[in-house]
């Protein structure tokens, strides 16, 4: 267990400082650029070290749940810990975000913890770090885009398209099986079922969300197209007139 909290702490020690080298770097960008530039190292380390676990190293989270952590699924879990504390404490501080993602990170932290005390479940929890975070290069590619003035373009479009429909895949289906699986199985303790069922639980309060944004969004796409066709609907008359 000391081990494990020397790893946490070197890890945030990590994410900190690379935070600050970012910073000192890009001087004349903003601290949340900076940020969340970090967020998306993280985002893409964390998909490509819980896709290799899930898919390569193994076991399979959907048939073994509840099994012992491995060292390289501990190794995950420490990694996106050190993490997760560094965003919370730089969104408490800086006030960027709302309730419900600062319960996200709560509850990851949380999730983590538990399942490193408890040293099992470990492979539920990579899966659920990999289908956490692998919208989240989407996001903050989004992001950035609206701050460089290309969001209005095709790209943005696409990063949208597929920010949605990888949200309602992964989280939605993909984690409602995962949570399945879950509960049938003998294994994972009750704690970690309960974990579970309040991520997915979030899971569906962040989906209300889009759902909205996507309405929002296929309105603004309508009324694009409306208007292009009026304006050569409107040329198409004025021509005839010549």
């Amino acid at each position: 267990m000391a081990l494990l909290v020397v790893s946490a702490l070197l890890s945030l020690c990590c994410w900190v400082s690379f935070y600050f080298i970012l910073c000192h770097i890009n001087g004349s960008r903003s601290s949340e650029w900076n940020c969340r530039l970090v967020t998306l190292l993280h985002g893409i380390l964390a998909c490509c070290i819980t896709a290799y676990i899930g898919y390569v190293d193994g076991p399979w989270p959907f048939t073994y749940p509840g099994t012992k952590n491995t060292p390289l699924q501990i190794s995950a879990m420490v990694v996106s810990l050190g993490y997760f504390i560094f965003d919370m404490a730089w969104c408490v501080y800086f006030r960027t975000e709302g309730p419900v993602m600062l319960a996200h990170h709560t509850m990851s932290i949380l999730g983590i913890l538990l399942t490193l005390w408890l040293g099992e479940s470990g492979i539920e929890g990579c899966a659920v770090l990999f289908g956490s975070e692998i919208t989240n290069p989407l996001l903050q590619a989004r992001w950035f885009l609206k701050q460089t003035g290309r969001y209005r373009t095709w790209l943005g479009d696409a990063v949208d398209v597929l920010f949605v429909l990888l949200f309602v895949v992964m989280r939605i289906f993909v984690g409602g099986t995962m949570l399945y699986c879950e509960l049938i199985s003998p294994r994972p303790r009750f704690f970690i079922k309960c974990g579970g069922v309040a991520m997915y639980a979030l899971s569906w309060v962040f989906m209300v969300d889009i759902v909205r944004f996507a309405m929002r969004k296929s309105k603004s796409w309508h009324k694009q197209q409306r208007d292009q066709q009026e304006i050569v609907a409107a040329n198409g008359h004025e021509g005839k007139k010549d």
